[in-house]
C-alpha cells in the first residue's frame, strides 16, 4: 500500500510541478538523508520497487521503500552525495572501489556511507564492489 500512495505522490508532483519552475527535485530518505537532482534533463520512471532518475548529470535508482518525502526546491542544500564517490573526492574512481574494500576489510572507517551503497540495498557489502566496478566499466548503474 505504501509504494502504491508513493508512486501516485510521485506522479501528482511530477505533474504540479511542471507548472512551475524549479531547479532541483530532493528526496528524503528514510534514513534522513536528502538526495537532490537538478532537473536539467530530468526523467522520473518507477516500477513497483524503484524509483529512476536520470538528468543531465546522473542516472540513479531510489527504492521506493526509502523514499520518505519527495518535493522540488530552487535551492540545491541537503546531504547531496555521488552515488559510488565513496571517498568524497567528488570523482567516482578506483580510489573509492579501494576506500570501500578498506571500509569492508576495517581500515578505513571515513567513507560516506550512503554514496557506498552503490547497489541500494541498505547494506554495504562485497556486492556493492561489485556494483561499484561494473559502473566505472559501463558508465550506468
Amino acid at each position: 500500500m505504501k509504494k502504491t500512495i508513493i508512486t501516485m505522490l510521485i506522479a501528482l508532483v511530477a505533474m504540479v510541478a511542471s507548472a512551475e519552475t524549479y531547479n532541483y527535485l530532493k528526496f528524503t530518505k528514510t534514513s534522513g538523508t536528502t538526495l537532490t537532482y537538478s532537473v536539467e534533463g530530468l526523467k522520473l520512471t518507477y516500477d513497483a520497487s524503484n524509483v529512476y532518475v536520470v538528468n543531465n548529470e546522473t542516472t540513479a535508482t531510489i527504492a521506493l521503500a526509502e523514499v520518505q518525502d519527495m518535493y522540488f526546491s530552487n535551492e540545491a542544500g541537503g546531504n547531496d552525495f555521488i552515488l559510488g564517490d565513496v571517498n568524497d573526492d567528488g570523482n567516482v574512481s578506483i580510489a573509492d572501489v579501494t576506500a570501500l574494500i578498506d571500509y569492508l576489510l576495517g581500515t578505513n572507517d571515513g567513507i560516506n556511507l550512503d554514496a557506498a551503497d552503490c547497489n541500494t540495498d541498505n547494506n554495504i557489502s562485497i556486492a556493492d564492489v561489485t556494483a561499484l566496478i561494473d559502473y566505472l566499466l559501463s558508465k550506468s548503474w
